[in-house]
């Protein structure tokens, strides 16, 4: 018997806001919306998955130790503003060993000047920015193959 793989789903601060946080930048979809359509595209592709969102970056570090001591095969991880700012959250998912790729609904580099950087991007597998929530889609899909 084969273990489904898992594939994380990780919102970082604010994207508990979705569909009220400035929809003119992220769209009117809620956060629930996004779970609901990613669930259905898992089980489409045969895995598991889980999501997570906190505001709290110790939260979200501490979240990287315990996906790799549970096993689970990937990450999507849209980190909000902790990409710009968190080189806590950059060691933790480098200490993890786990595949992440690292996406944002919105393009990051047609915003602000300090949105351009990210701390994270180095140690993810990918980044996918500006595609709304089909860049999710497509983390997930690639993860799920790459899980196989």
């Amino acid at each position: 018997m084969t273990l489904m793989k898992t594939i994380a789903i990780i919102n970082g601060p604010n994207l508990n806001r979705l569909g009220t946080r400035e929809p003119e930048v992220y769209g009117s979809a809620t956060l629930k919306d996004l779970e609901e359509r990613l669930t259905a595209e898992a089980e489409e592709l045969g895995v598991a998955i889980e999501f997570h969102q906190s505001n709290h970056e110790g939260a979200l570090v501490d979240l990287f130790g315990d996906l790799a001591d549970r096993g689970v095969n990937g990450a999507v991880l849209n980190g909000a503003a902790y990409t710009h700012t968190s080189v806590a959250m950059r060691d933790a998912i480098s200490a993890s060993g786990i595949d992440v790729i690292e996406v944002h609904i919105s393009n990051i580099y047609s915003r602000e000047e300090f949105r351009k950087h990210s701390y994270t991007a180095p140690v993810c597998k990918g980044v996918i920015t500006g595609l709304g929530f089909n860049g999710y889609s497509y983390a997930l899909k690639e993860l799920s193959e790459a899980a196989q």
